[in-house]
């Protein structure tokens, strides 16, 4: 297994201020990418550290233009246009951490697909795919680290931190607006491999259990089997049996937190090395076996361009669960 590398600290020295350090009048023009966004969140995602309330006000008074007339804040820019940002003071941040050159590497070599605004990565797991909750540097951050020219960058959908395998990146606003509204509409192929504890009934091929996010007095949040939850469907088709697990291919029709984790888990086949839902004496025995992770995969994933065109990218079983595998054979 190939552990993720440690990010670089961003040099004390060197916070990120503002970016417009001399405080003066920006034009700003819009690349093709960007074509189609609100100007409100445009400006958002420039002036970082800038309340949002504050960025409103400045777009109702008229500060901000756009081809040197005044917009409102659901105005959606065009390429080429010309935005006008007035001086405003930015709250000083400290950067995000530097991806070192060994997690950059791992990213390029993980990049499965990368054409028509469109990009498929084979995220390690550890891997967390956004900063957030503690977790300063993500695969979005590291991408946007890779590719500066890039003025668009985006997650399309997201994979749990242990979780491996495909997951898309839009590099164009429209191809991440089109490949979304497919998504939901239940348009978007997503199949992963998932190793479930003991026999999984072979007449379950659906499941349909309603899903709700608690919050734990720790802060760790879980999901539960709930008739208040949300509805949720998963569809499991066995692959291969061994005597202590099954391989189950699993596509969620729908897009829950940890969905497919504790669908299994409400069938009794829980998943094999998942901390969350499976009893730790369980994990101990396939630790036995070489699992030191969530056996949980995203083998493929398959939508369409704006253009109509279709793409589906399949992801390689990592290594470290394919010994898991075959040493189950063995037994």
């Amino acid at each position: 297994m190939r552990s993720i590398p440690h990010p670089k600290k961003a040099p004390a020295e060197t916070p990120s201020k503002t970016s417009n350090p001399s405080g003066g009048v920006q034009l700003l023009t819009v690349p093709e990418e960007l074509a189609g966004q609100r100007i409100d969140n445009f400006l958002q995602a420039r002036l970082k550290g800038v309340p949002r309330s504050r960025i409103y006000r400045i777009l109702r008074k008229g500060e901000v233009r756009v081809n040197k007339g005044r917009i409102k804040a659901e105005y959606k820019l065009k390429a080429g246009d010309v935005v006008r940002v007035p001086p405003i003071r930015v709250a000083e941040q400290a950067e995000a951490p530097l991806a070192g050159e060994s997690l950059r590497q791992l990213i390029q070599e993980s990049i499965l697909y990368d054409k028509h605004g469109l990009m498929v990565i084979n995220k390690p797991s550890g891997l967390a795919v956004h900063g957030g909750s503690g977790v300063r540097l993500g695969l979005i951050e590291v991408l946007r680290q890779m590719f500066p020219q890039s003025p668009f960058i985006e997650l399309v959908h997201r994979l749990d931190r242990d979780t491996s395998g495909a997951i898309m990146v839009a590099r164009k606003r429209a191809v991440l607006q089109h490949v979304q509204s497919e998504l939901r509409a239940g348009k978007i192929g997503k199949s992963y491999q998932a190793l479930a504890v003991g026999k999984w009934p072979r007449s379950r091929r659906i499941v349909e259990a309603p899903l709700r996010k608690n919050t734990l007095k720790s802060g760790e949040r879980m999901v539960t089997v709930h008739p208040e939850g949300k509805p949720s469907e998963t569809r499991f088709k066995l692959i291969e049996r061994f005597k202590a697990a099954t391989l189950l291919s699993a596509e969620p029709v729908t897009g829950r937190t940890h969905q497919i984790r504790v669908h299994a888990q409400f069938v009794g086949c829980p998943l094999a090395g998942d901390n969350k839902y499976t009893s730790d004496e369980v994990n101990r025995e396939f630790r036995g076996r070489g699992l030191k992770r969530l056996f949980l995969h995203s083998a493929s994933v398959r939508c369409s361009l704006p253009d109509g065109s279709k793409v589906e990218v399949e992801a390689p079983l990592p290594a470290e669960l394919s010994a898991v595998l075959n040493r189950l054979r063995e037994e």
